[in-house]
This record gives structure tokens, C-alpha cells and sequence, in this order.
């Protein structure tokens, strides 16, 4: 095998420890989730264990990244990115940065009757930025409404809760890093 190879195979365990932790995901968490057994992945991130495609893809699904930035492959200078869209508690996530630093997506959250606010509190700081419809902002014991045109930041600290303002939709851009990505986007475990 070439040493350009090796060194690409090499770098896999180091990149999938370093994207569980980053995720604050035990071992035994990401087996439950992936259905690799613990030692399997301890060996995967330990570089003892060869790094095959069935291995790689629950991993990458999990982490919500490409199979690319698992293995390190080179950009192919393509700067697009591609959208996937994630639902999580009835609101659609589409990510429209790569994973690392802060993160960028854009959200839609539909009218949802019935339902009472629940004000979480999570470490990190959020901006967000109204594309349209009115979103309601529960801050704290402040109700804000922003209207398309509006932005807001706020440290995550302080209990909140976003959703829209009436009984249409509202689409948002809205900017975290790492602890509020985890905060909003993380699976839940059974």
C-alpha cells in the first residue's frame, strides 16, 4: 500500500474519535445508535481495526457528515455544498455549511396548534435571522416577535424557545457551533 493510502487510513480513527467526542457521544451511545459493538469502534478509533465501507457509513450517517470527511478526502474544489435536509422535532433543518466552527442552517418551522412552548437552556450562543413569516422568541420571561428582515442573537444560557408567531410557517437562518448543534440536532437515543 502507498504511503499517501496508508496515511489517509491512518487518519480515520483519530477523525472518528475526535467527531464522537465533539458530539459529547460515549462509545456505548454510538454503538446503540450505529449497532457496531463497542470494541469494534474502540478498535476503529484506535487505528487496530481496518476501516471498511460497512463500518464507515453508520458512522457517517450517525455524525451527519459525508463519507468524505470521514476518510479525509481532498476537496475535489467543488465549493457547493449539499443540502440535506433534517427533521427534528417537527421543524426541517437544512445545513448550509460543512461540519466544524460555527454552524449555518437555514429552518423551517411550521404552525403547530395546540402545542405549549417548552423554554430550553443549552451552552452556546445562537443568531438568527428572519427569511419570512414572523417568528415568535421566547427569551428568558421576554416574548419577542421578529418579522422577515430581523435578526437576533442571544446566549443559549438563558432559557428560549422559537417558533412562528400565528398559523403560518416561518423560515429562518440561524447560526450555532458545536454545543447547539448538538442541543437541536442530535438524535435522541431510545
Amino acid at each position: 500500500m502507498g504511503n499517501a493510502k496508508k496515511d489517509v487510513l491512518e487518519a480515520v480513527g483519530p477523525r472518528l474519535r475526535e467527531l464522537r467526542r465533539r458530539r459529547g457521544m460515549t462509545l456505548a451511545e454510538l454503538a446503540e445508535r450505529t449497532g457496531i459493538n463497542e470494541s469494534t469502534l474502540s478498535r476503529l478509533e484506535g487505528g487496530t481495526r481496518k476501516p471498511t465501507l460497512e463500518l464507515l457509513l453508520p458512522l457517517a450517517e450517525v455524525h451527519a457528515v459525508p463519507l468524505d470527511d470521514l476518510v479525509g478526502a481532498p476537496r475535489t474544489g467543488d465549493p457547493r455544498i449539499h443540502l440535506r435536509p433534517v427533521a427534528r422535532d417537527g421543524m426541517t433543518y437544512v445545513p448550509l455549511s460543512r461540519p466544524g466552527g460555527v454552524q449555518a442552517h437555514k429552518l423551517l418551522i411550521p404552525p403547530r396548534p395546540g402545542t405549549e412552548p417548552e423554554l430550553k437552556a443549552h451552552e452556546g450562543f445562537e443568531w438568527v435571522y428572519v427569511l419570512s413569516g414572523r417568528l415568535r422568541l421566547l427569551l428568558g420571561d421576554q416574548s419577542l416577535v421578529l418579522r422577515a428582515g430581523e435578526a437576533a442573537e442571544f446566549d443559549t444560557h438563558v432559557p428560549h424557545w422559537l417558533g412562528p408567531d400565528g398559523d403560518c410557517a416561518v423560515e429562518l437562518l440561524i447560526l450555532f457551533g458545536h454545543q447547539g448543534e448538538r442541543a437541536h440536532l442530535r438524535a435522541r437515543t431510545v
